[in-house]
């Protein structure tokens, strides 16, 4: 390609939500940490290194009964409040600005337990009720 001599209409897409096609045999609920595997397809956090932590489903999908990419899903990248893990692995106030890890579908950890936990995001808040997580694939944390 050479180099543009004039105006140039180029395409744009905002970068907040995607669709990804969903893994056979899962069920994808609303509002839980949504990763991809190996494979290239969306699927629900569980505890397992290599996953890489795509955001939050924003709707509910049941590929329970299909193939590899049968069904599509909305998930959203951004901060979203997920639950806190217990004891040594309580995602403090101290933990604000770093990474946490994923332990299920809507649970995230201050440690990765001895490297058999995927990395869920950037810790942005801690209260009461769980922690803030600041999800995006295109972040580098996973680099």
């Amino acid at each position: 390609m050479v180099a543009a001599t004039k105006n140039r209409n180029t395409p744009t897409r905002a970068g907040y939500s995607r669709g990804h096609a969903v893994k056979a045999g899962v069920i994808a609920y609303a509002g839980t940490i949504a990763v991809m595997g190996a494979g290239g397809f969306a699927e629900p956090g569980i505890t397992a290194t290599g996953l890489t932590a795509l955001g939050r489903f924003d709707e509910f999908v049941d590929n329970s009964g299909g193939a590899d990419g049968d069904k599509e899903v909305t998930i959203s990248r951004g901060c979203f409040h997920f639950a806190n893990s217990a004891g040594a692995d309580e995602v403090v106030r101290a933990d604000i600005g770093k990474l946490c890890y994923i332990v299920d579908n809507q649970t995230v950890a201050k440690t990765d337990a001895t490297a058999t936990r995927s990395v869920a995001g950037i810790v942005d808040g801690v209260d009461d009720t769980g922690v803030w997580v600041n999800i995006d694939p295109t972040n580098g944390v996973n680099a």
